[in-house]
């Protein structure tokens, strides 16, 4: 019998359970699901830093603990934790940040805001330009970075990657370390930020990247919101460096009423909403590491602890 402790909010609970059950079913072992166990009597939480459990010491039998979230730097520096880490890689989290992505970058590419708020009785002529005349750089080529450069590249933009280290991705121009990163940013005219939060990437877009990109590019960051300099980014817009920001996570969140993000005119805020965990896929990929850890084969998405990610 595996004996599975779910730790998230309850309303996280009720969204669940019937697809984890489903799913458990489906991968045939047998087993207890619930949200309270004794510590020593758990063998997988199924986990968000948000849950009722923040103290893992006393969870001394637990094979491994599997994120609901996709991003877990408010989970890595938990020096309680000392079990395996699986972060939440699905189809449903690619999809959904796939959609949100290309659908901000295509209305920023074809100019919709000057259509939909320009509407005074004067015939705005002119058209954009096609996307192939646009440089469009993915900062971060995870499993999430890599899939929105990718279908933006079918769109035929002059699609270009940035990563810490090397990688080569199939119609992306790829590039990496510090100086590949200058050369991913050089005239860009659209930036996608999909990169986790580490010390390394913390305020990556600055005063000084933000002064590589063309003139009058576009910001947009589903990915983590300590990856931008707030102060640095609102002075480009104020100065026209930057048309515009859409920003989808913040340093805060929920993003305090008070912050400048609500009232800036050349700002899009939306709430951190671009790749929701959907309880039907993120099910299947805890059964599946669940069904994993009792067959002994390796974890799916195991989190490199010093990497951070």
């Amino acid at each position: 019998m595996v004996n599975i402790l779910f730790s998230a909010q309850p309303a996280r609970w009720e969204e669940f359970r019937t697809y984890l059950h489903a799913a458990f079913d489906k991968a045939g072992f047998n087993y207890t699901l619930t949200t309270e166990f004794p510590p020593e009597q758990v063998d997988y939480i199924i986990y968000a830093p948000n849950g009722p459990v923040t103290d893992l010491t006393p969870y001394t039998n637990t094979k491994a603990v599997l994120s609901l979230w996709a991003g877990v730097e408010s989970i890595v520096d938990n020096k309680t934790l000392t079990q395996p880490l699986c972060r939440m890689v699905n189809h449903g989290l690619t999809e959904g940040m796939v959609e949100w992505v290309t659908g901000h970058t295509l209305r920023h590419h074809l100019e919709m805001d000057r259509h939909i708020h320009g509407q005074s009785g004067t015939w705005l002529e002119g058209a954009p330009p096609l996307a192939r005349e646009r440089k469009l750089c993915v900062l971060g080529l995870g499993a999430l970075g890599t899939a929105c450069a990718q279908q933006l590249a079918t769109l035929n933009f002059d699609t270009h990657g940035w990563s810490r280290r090397e990688k080569s991705v199939t119609g992306i121009t790829c590039h990496h370390g510090n100086t590949g990163l200058t050369e991913a940013l050089t005239g860009a005219d659209i930036v996608v930020l999909l990169l986790p939060d580490t010390p390394a990437t913390t305020n990556i877009i600055n005063a000084d990247t933000l002064a590589l990109l063309a003139k009058g590019a576009v910001i947009i960051n589903p990915g983590r919101g300590p990856l931008i300099d707030d102060a640095a980014l609102i002075k480009a817009l104020d100065s026209g460096t930057l048309s515009h920001a859409t920003l989808d996570v913040f340093r805060v969140e929920p993003l305090p009423p008070e912050h400048p993000f609500w009232v800036h005119p050349k700002v899009t805020v939306t709430p951190h909403i671009a790749s929701e965990t959907r309880p039907p896929s993120a099910s299947e990929v805890i059964a599946e590491n669940i069904r994993r850890g009792e067959a002994g084969e390796p974890f799916l998405h195991l989190v490199d602890r010093e990497a951070g990610y």
